[in-house]
């Protein structure tokens, strides 16, 4: 039925403060990882797997969650997830050990992959003029970008006058407001012939998902576990069964049209590239600069003010065309990153701060063309399932870039610290560990060293990230079309 446009406007308030708190909850977590580190004691590991586990759990789910939210109501999936997200928000907070932080975030992961594919499949329901939901899609974009840069100074904030749980507990009100305006707001929509729930699809997607991401995170350790053939082999019976079913929980064949699988993969590298970043950011800024959680989140808003203005230029965008957009938007995005390694060493942050803006400029825009040249691909009915595609491969993105960036930041400042034969095996291993634990054992003097190995290896990784991005560009410019208007639909071969 109908809405008006007021209320349409309202419901895209209620859905955007929904993504901006998942967002916020990201990049938050990154900022609190000096204040764990000092508090709970996490090894190096348990510090990758508290920034991953909850993007793990979102990877694995969504496709799930998706087709629920078509089958079920994607309202009703989305006030469901948002009650469950604010209640594990308190066991998060108040977790004694790095082990109880981590299953916390995995059921954060778990209640948070109910809320996204139901965002953005709400909003292709409600907004059904391609114009004026490319501009929704804006506003959503802008929520998710404002909130991965607002987070660190929200949760500057909230380190500098109280415990590292507290960032958790931001999610609870917002929680109950998204849900009580949610009710009066939010027009319900779902599928109306989804036909029988396939269990095997849903097992096969999390037997796909899961243990690639699994994997990869042991590879870069230099160990080739066997749960990649299980998430190959599972993947391959996936796509075989999706296309033998009648109602497959996703049409795979939307991955034939280059504005959606273009658009998929360039979203993949180039979150890849920005999560690694910002996971590595903030302990860059606390403890190589030695600014205070609060200074460092501050030190971030030019990023936050760059994301805002992307619902300004996303309209003269597109008059490039979707696919020359997007890749003009990732290679911005990868030049700002490129530029970082030279601003890192440098003693004023004024040119690192100007470096973040076409970072969190380019990201935004592309995410925002993106994300509406996969969710217009589709017909309305299956919004969640394919609102789930692009999720998932952002988290995938986001699993990755946490994984392997945080990895080869991890072995480069390994390498090239220089620590003396007379320093204990246990000062050792923790200046081997991470930065923050070599500052608490070490002299001034080792201490300056391991800053500059640091400084050194985030250098060395914002140029990979950097690369990375500029593959993102000319994938986009070689798969995603630039001809308007893009299809509506695509034809399904059942």
């Amino acid at each position: 039925m109908p809405i008006t446009a007021s209320r349409r406007w309202a419901a895209l308030g209620v859905l955007s403060a929904a993504v901006l708190l998942l967002s916020i909850d990201g990049t938050v977590l990154a900022l609190a990882v000096p204040s764990l580190t000092e508090s709970l004691r996490p090894t190096a590991e348990q510090i990758l797997w508290i920034g991953d586990i909850y993007s793990l759990a979102l990877a694995g789910l969504l496709a799930l969650a998706g087709n629920l939210a078509d089958r079920f109501g994607r309202k009703r999936v989305l006030l469901i997830g948002s009650v469950a997200f604010g209640l594990v928000s308190l066991l998060a907070a108040f977790a004694a050990s790095a082990d109880q932080l981590i299953a916390a975030r995995l059921l954060l992961g778990v209640a948070g992959a109910t809320l996204l594919p139901s965002t953005l499949s709400l909003i292709r329901n409600i907004f059904t003029d391609p114009a004026e939901r490319t501009r929704a899609i804006a506003v959503w974009s802008a929520a998710f970008g404002a909130g991965s840069a607002a987070g660190p100074m929200i949760g500057g904030f909230l380190l500098e006058h109280f415990w590292w749980g507290s960032v958790f507990l931001i999610n609870v009100p917002v929680m109950i407001a998204v849900v009580i305006a949610g009710i009066f707001l939010l027009p319900e929509s779902r599928d109306p012939n989804p036909g029988p729930f396939d269990f095997p699809s849903a097992a096969l997607s999390l037997l796909t998902v899961a243990p690639i991401v699994y994997a990869i995170k042991h590879l870069v350790h230099g160990e080739l576990s066997p749960m990649l053939a299980v998430g190959i082999v599972a993947g391959i019976l996936f796509v075989r069964r999706q296309r033998r079913l009648a109602n497959p929980m996703i049409d795979v064949d939307l991955f034939r049209n280059p504005a959606f699988s273009g658009a998929v993969l360039a979203n993949l590298i180039s979150i890849f590239a920005l999560v690694g970043l910002l996971f590595f950011f903030s302990q860059y800024l606390q403890f190589a600069r030695g600014f205070s959680p609060l200074q460092a989140g501050l030190a971030e808003l030019p990023a936050t003010i760059a994301s805002i203005v992307v619902v300004a230029l996303v309209g003269v965008a597109i008059r490039l065309g979707r696919g020359r957009a997007i890749a003009v938007s990732l290679a911005i995005a990868a030049a700002g990153l490129a530029l970082v390694a030279p601003a890192a060493n440098l003693s004023s942050y004024g040119w690192m701060a100007l470096c973040l803006i076409p970072v969190g400029l380019g990201v935004g825009l592309a995410m925002t063309l993106a994300g509406d040249a996969v969710i217009s691909a589709a017909p309305p009915r299956k919004a969640g399932s394919v609102s789930a595609v692009t999720e998932t491969a952002n988290e995938l993105g986001v699993v990755l870039g946490i994984a392997v960036l945080g990895s080869l930041l991890t072995a480069t400042y390994r390498s090239g610290l220089d620590l003396p034969a007379s320093l204990s095996e246990a000062d050792r291993a923790a200046a081997t560990d991470s930065l923050g634990s070599a500052l608490q054992v070490l002299d001034p003097a080792l201490a300056d060293m391991a800053r500059q190995s640091f400084v050194g290896a985030m250098q060395t990784t914002s140029l990979v990230a950097a690369g990375f991005t500029a593959v993102a560009a000319l994938v986009a410019w070689r798969l995603i079309p630039s001809r308007e208007p893009a299809p509506e639909t695509v034809p399904s071969a059942h």
